[in-house]
């Protein structure tokens, strides 16, 4: 049977990995896109002990892409010193760009197109330039724009001709509350709760499996090995969230109560079933089914609703049937809204290890990152069914199953 005859393979996560996540302008500040995606890649490969040479493709988001590192799954790929026939490709599906990664893999080894792939992303979003549009045939006369990238991706997240201006995510999040009722202090009091979570878990080893180090250039004397998530306050309280004022005069959001900007990369393998005995590869889980949507943009924080909605009615699974749930924590207010609409919460089984408030969110690799922290916490619990989410800026939200080996 040849290899595009295999159909309905099953899509297995061998070996996911991340590095830590850095703060913005933080010790991760001058290591570039290039070298975080290689370093996940060269690890995943590592711990798998497979041939670099087996992977039929490499599959990388990227949100804040620019030419620098242009198409960054091929540079990776070369960078990590993969054998050049290996090709590589970049995507983009903004916040859900990572888990993206994986369901494009996935596909790739279900209808036999592949057998084993690279799926990862990363961002360094202390790196995202600035940049101008009115300069390729000159300026006669007068100023030049310089864009923040970094803020104009958000502003310009969805056509003004249609859907008006909007300032950004943070004008997204105080919709949602308003519009679903969540207050400042249950905000504040999800956060303080995210980062206590995060705390704890470092404290017990529980992503000590998970990160890889990251070899961080010195200006004077050998390099330093970054291996833990920056952005995590141990001391959060109430009160300290109470005296922050919020981003927008009278709104819930603060910079305490919303995810952090970040930099990070996260990667796995997905292989198909029938090669991993062939491989000798050790599964961790599987990928049962995923799902994409649409919302307005004026309130994308509320995209895991119907994204999982999808992937429930594809599935025949429910959230009965899930023994652990992540829900990425763009806003807090965000991720009360969608516990809201969903009519569900059970603190015991979401977000048990923190997750975008406290360990941040490096936008493409953030889908990658979850679903890593997502698996190890599965295997030691013996759990069988856990659920992934991801908000979209623009209006979508993501959804993924995964099943433990």
């Amino acid at each position: 049977m040849s290899s595009l005859q295999k159909t309905s393979r099953r899509a297995a996560i061998v070996a996911p990995v991340r590095t830590g996540v850095g703060a913005f302008g933080g010790a991760l500040r001058g290591v570039g896109v290039a070298d975080l995606a290689a370093t996940v890649l060269r690890a995943t490969l590592e711990r798998a002990r497979l041939d670099g040479a087996r992977v039929d493709d490499v599959v990388f988001a990227q949100s804040y892409a620019n030419s620098e590192t242009p198409c960054v799954g091929r540079w990776a790929a070369l960078q990590a010193g993969l054998p050049v026939e290996v090709p590589g490709m970049q995507l983009d599906r903004r916040c859900g760009g990572g888990l993206q990664a994986v369901a494009t893999a996935a596909m790739m080894v279900q209808t036999g197109a592949a057998d084993v792939v690279v799926a990862g992303g990363v961002e360094s979003m202390s790196n995202i330039e600035h940049y101008t549009t009115d300069l390729r045939w000159g300026k006669r006369s007068g100023s030049t724009t310089l864009h923040d990238r970094l803020d104009r991706g958000r502003e310009r997240s969805q056509p003004v001709e249609r859907f008006g201006v909007i300032s950004g995510m943070i004008e997204t999040a105080e919709n949602v509350a308003r519009v679903w009722g969540i207050s400042r202090e249950a905000s504040d009091a999800y956060a303080v709760r995210s980062h206590q979570r995060a705390a704890q878990a470092w404290a017990a080893g529980r992503f000590a499996d998970e990160v890889v180090p990251v070899a961080v250039p010195q200006r004077k004397g050998d390099t330093l090995a970054f291996a833990s998530d920056e952005g995590i306050r141990p001391d959060a309280s109430l009160e300290t969230m109470a005296r922050l004022k919020p981003l927008m005069k009278g709104g819930v959001v603060t910079a305490a109560n919303a995810s952090q900007q970040n930099d990070a990369a996260s990667a796995c393998l997905v292989v198909a079933e029938d090669m991993l005995d062939k491989l000798g590869l050790e599964p961790i889980g599987y990928l049962v089914g995923w799902a994409a949507a649409g919302c307005e943009p004026a309130t994308m924080g509320m995209g895991p609703v119907p994204a999982t909605k999808r992937v429930f009615e594809r599935t025949g699974l429910s959230i009965a049937d899930m023994d652990l749930v992540e829900v990425n924590e763009a806003f807090a207010c965000q991720v009360l809204a969608v516990l809201k609409a969903w009519g569900w919460q059970d603190d015991e089984r979401l977000n048990v290890n923190g997750s975008g408030i406290s360990l941040g969110h490096p936008i493409g690799a953030t889908g990658v990152r979850i679903m890593t922290s997502l698996l190890h916490e599965m295997r030691r619990r013996g759990a069988r069914y856990g659920l992934e989410t991801m908000c979209v800026g623009g209006g979508q939200g993501v959804a993924a199953i995964f099943e433990r080996a």
